[in-house]
C-alpha cells in the first residue's frame, strides 16, 4: 500500500525519551498509511540496537560518526516518500486526535499551505487543558519539535543548510517558501506536547552553545536574506540586546556564545554568499507584515 505520511524523528543518545515517543505514537504506528523513519546520530545508548530489535518495521539510519540534527533531517525528508512528512524531536508526542485525518483534510482545503505549524505546549507534564479558541493562521514560520511537510513544497526549495549544524533550518525554509509562494499555516487543532523544561536550559551544560547557535543563525538569515541596508541595523541591535540583557548582568556564558558566533559569521562568509537569496525591500516588507511564528503555546 502506497504511503500518505511519513513520520520523521532524529535521535543521539536519548534512548528514554524516545521510548516514550514511540509509546505515544503506537497508534500511529500501526496505520497502514503511515511509513516510520528514525535517524540515530551516532547514539552510544543502544538506541539503534532497541529500536531495530522492538520495531523491526521502522526505516533506520544511523551515523557512525555524529553528522549533526539538521544533515540527518535532510536525508530523512529526502528519502521518504509519503505526500506529507510529520517532523517531531525524539521528546515530542501528539496529544490531538484523528492526527492524520486532520492533516490531510487541512492540506486539501488550503492547496498554497507547504507546512503546517503544530500548536506546540512545551514542559515536562502535558497541559491541564488542550482546549484552544485559536483560529488557524498564516504565519511567519514553524518550529522544528513539531510541524508537516507537503513534500511537493519540500522538493521546491533548497534543502537545509546542514553547516549551521542546529537551529535557524526552518526560517531558512519559511523565506525561500516565501520567495517561491508557499505559505506556512498554524494549525492549533494539531497540538504537540515537547517534553521539555525550557527554564532550566540555562543551567544545562549547553547553554553557551546554545545562544552561540540561535544568534548566528540568526544572523546567518540577516545576511542571506535582507536587503543590504537593513543588515546593519538589525546586527547592531541584536548586539546591543545581547549586551544589555546578559552580559551587563553577568551572564559571561551567554557572552562567550555571542563572541563565537561573531566568529561563525566571518568563518562562514563564503558560504552564507553562496546561499543568499535576497529580498527586495518590497518583499522583506510583505514578509514582515505576517504573524509571528508560534512557539510555545500556554493553556488559558
Amino acid at each position: 500500500m502506497r504511503k500518505i505520511f511519513s513520520i520523521l524523528i532524529t535521535t543521539k543518545n536519548r534512548l528514554g525519551d524516545l521510548k516514550t515517543t514511540l509509546n505515544h505514537l503506537s497508534a500511529l504506528l500501526q496505520d497502514s498509511r503511515v511509513e516510520f523513519l528514525v535517524y540515530d546520530d551516532a547514539s552510544t545508548d543502544g538506541t539503534f540496537d532497541y529500536v531495530k530489535e522492538n520495531y523491526p518495521f521502522i526505516q533506520l539510519f544511523r551515523n557512525n560518526q555524529s553528522k549533526g540534527y539538521i544533515h540527518n533531517r535532510n536525508v530523512l525528508l529526502n528519502q521518504c516518500t509519503g505526500d506529507y512528512a510529520i517532523s517531531l524531536d525524539d521528546d515530542a508526542h501528539f496529544l490531538s486526535e484523528a492526527v492524520l485525518d486532520t492533516i490531510a483534510l487541512y492540506f486539501e482545503n488550503h492547496l498554497h499551505c507547504a507546512v503546517i505549524a503544530c500548536r506546540i505546549f512545551w514542559g515536562l507534564e502535558p497541559p491541564i487543558s488542550r482546549a484552544t479558541n485559536e483560529p488557524s493562521m498564516r504565519v511567519k514560520g514553524f518550529v522544528g519539535c513539531g510541524h508537516v511537510w507537503r513534500m511537493d513544497a519540500w522538493r521546491a526549495i533548497p534543502n537545509y543548510p546542514a553547516w549551521f549544524i542546529f537551529y535557524g533550518e526552518e526560517a531558512f525554509a519559511g523565506y525561500h517558501l516565501f520567495k517561491k509562494g508557499w505559505e506556512v499555516h498554524y494549525v492549533p487543532q494539531l497540538l504537540v506536547h515537547h517534553r521539555v523544561a525550557v527554564k532550566s536550559r540555562k543551567n544545562a551544560p549547553d547553554y553557551s552553545t546554545r545562544t552561540r547557535r540561535a544568534l548566528r543563525s540568526a544572523w546567518y538569515m540577516y545576511f542571506m536574506f535582507y536587503p543590504i541596508s537593513q543588515i546593519p541595523r538589525k546586527i547592531g541591535y541584536s548586539i546591543y540586546a545581547q549586551i544589555k540583557l546578559k552580559t551587563i548582568k553577568g551572564d559571561y556564558l551567554a557572552t562567550l556564545g555571542l563572541v563565537r558566533a561573531m566568529v561563525d559569521v566571518l568563518v562562514n562568509c563564503p558560504k552564507i554568499y553562496k546561499n543568499s537569496k535576497r529580498f527586495s525591500k518590497q518583499e522583506m516588507n510583505n514578509y514582515q507584515k505576517l504573524p509571528e511564528t508560534k512557539i510555545y503555546w500556554k493553556p488559558d
